[in-house]
């Protein structure tokens, strides 16, 4: 005889396998998608500060937001769409995202922010300026104008608690706008235009104080090619973003409604001949009541991936 439990055991095993796949892309397909978007991101942004820097009207900031956007709408679906290890660290406190794919997406994206450094670094090698030695002109000395730092490497000389706080401050609001604008309560097709809005406004307060980081993977980018100061002072644009993502996911969890939890109720449909052996057994109410009288619950794993794999009909 079938009973209520073995249902709920049955309609289970659907879910699980779902969760296991992250929407149904292997943990190689989601790197994939995390490694490319964070190649566009930083060629895209340290391109732009590099090749037009000063000499162009057109704002960095927007620049690396429009680089998140179309990366966001390109492999978002895929791996959620974090592209900065201050994001994905974000991702895993509040549960979106298991610790142990959370490292591989960091190791991801700091690999894949250093090739986009040194396909701009190849591009300066054969700039006729620098190959010609024209003054003090030296891969160095453009990559220094890149890199994050405080004190006297800092644009306007922000200290270290200063550079400190800015980073993890505007780090710490950019995570919680990703995470808000890509839960699975908010059905919102303009999230990636929002998060990237975001992160364009967010760098261009940055900027000025920092150089802007937001994201260790783009810091840690630069310094392969800069001087050695730049280096040293890197330990601050891996702990600040950090700390404002940790603050930011942790102050999330705690004000975001969990999930609601379906009760269970003793197994009462069981045989005579049967009741020795399922005594114990227990049956979830999903299984026998409509689904439309209880609380649909919230996936807890990979949120943000949930939100682009929404099917065109829950869009409205």
């Amino acid at each position: 005889m079938t009973t209520p439990s073995s249902v709920a055991d049955q309609g289970a095993k659907p879910a699980t396998t779902a969760t296991a796949t992250a929407g149904g892309y292997s943990l190689a397909g989601r790197l994939a998608a995390e490694g490319l978007g964070t190649f566009l991101l930083v060629l895209a942004g340290l391109g732009i500060a590099l090749f037009n820097g000063a000499s162009s009207n057109f704002p960095v900031g927007i620049g690396f937001g429009l680089a998140l956007v179309a990366g966001i709408i390109a492999f978002g679906h895929m791996s959620g769409g974090h592209f900065n290890p201050a994001v994905t660290l974000g991702a895993a406190i509040v549960g979106r995202i298991k610790w142990i794919d959370a490292l591989w997406y960091a190791i991801t994206q700091v690999v894949s922010a250093a090739l986009a450094s040194v396909v701009l670094f190849s591009v300066l090698k054969v700039l006729p300026a620098i190959t010609a030695g024209n003054g003090q002109l030296t891969t160095a000395t453009l990559f220094n104008s890149l890199a994050n730092g405080y004190d006297t490497h800092s644009p306007n000389g922000v200290v270290l608690a200063g550079a400190f706080l800015i980073e993890a401050v505007v780090t710490a609001v950019f995570v919680a706008v990703f995470l808000a604008a890509t839960s699975p309560r908010v059905n919102n097709v303009l999230a990636p235009v929002g998060i990237g809005l975001a992160f364009a406004v967010l760098l261009t307060v940055a900027l000025p104080l920092t150089n802007g980081s937001l994201n260790p993977a783009r810091s840690t980018a630069v310094v392969f090619f800069a001087d050695g100061w730049a280096t040293e002072q890197l330990w601050l644009f891996w702990v600040a973003p950090l700390v404002g993502a940790a603050i930011a996911a942790v102050t999330f969890r705690v004000f975001t409604p969990a999930a609601p939890v379906a009760a269970v109720v003793p197994d009462a449909g069981v045989d005579d001949e049967d009741e020795d052996e399922d005594d114990d057994e227990v049956a979830v109410v999903a299984a026998v009541a409509p689904a439309a009288a209880l609380p649909q619950p919230v996936p807890a794993a990979n949120d943000a991936q949930d939100f682009f794999d929404k099917p065109e009909t829950g869009r409205g």
